[in-house]
């Protein structure tokens, strides 16, 4: 596609100047096809999803739990400090032991495979980190802690 002036060209996928289609546009209608094209492209931020943030540093950890089910590890943050659980990682676990105090000891792969942030999970298969490649894996869901600390017969928190 060429744009020349008030013309725009379209040409067929390996057609050597053959013109499919040319439409004229008054100068009002080109600039607001290209207002609104300007306000919808991904590089302007118009509609565009928030990028995952990297993970956060160990001192906004607030819990860690292990779910046996799907043999992740998660890591619960709380991005501003104020106790509400709204970053979550999960790793693959390997291996999972008790230490000599009786506490859990797990190992993990080095980076997550799966993130939750803003009401979306993110799935990172090659688990190299925050860089770009991650994959909405679903949207608009919250992350269900009572799964994991179940509190009478209710399922309320405690």
């Amino acid at each position: 596609m060429a744009v020349c002036g008030a013309w725009i060209r379209l040409k067929a996928p390996g057609a050597h100047d053959r013109i499919l289609l040319v439409v004229t546009l008054s100068p009002l209608t080109a600039s607001i096809l290209t207002c609104v094209l300007l306000l919808f492209s991904p590089l302007s931020g118009g509609w565009a999803k928030d990028s995952l943030p990297v993970e956060p540093d160990l001192a906004a950890r607030i819990d860690e739990q292990y779910d046996h089910e799907s043999r992740l590890f998660l890591m619960l943050y709380s991005l501003h400090g104020d106790g509400h659980v709204d970053y979550v990682t999960g790793r693959l676990v390997h291996q999972y032991a008790r230490n000599s105090y009786g506490d859990p000891v797990y190992q993990t792969e080095a980076y997550p495979l799966f993130y939750w942030w803003n009401r979306t999970m993110y799935n990172d298969p090659e688990q190299d980190g925050v860089n770009g490649n991650e994959r909405v894996y679903q949207e608009n869901m919250e992350f269900d802690l009572s799964r994991y600390r179940p509190c009478g017969s209710d399922r309320k928190p405690c």
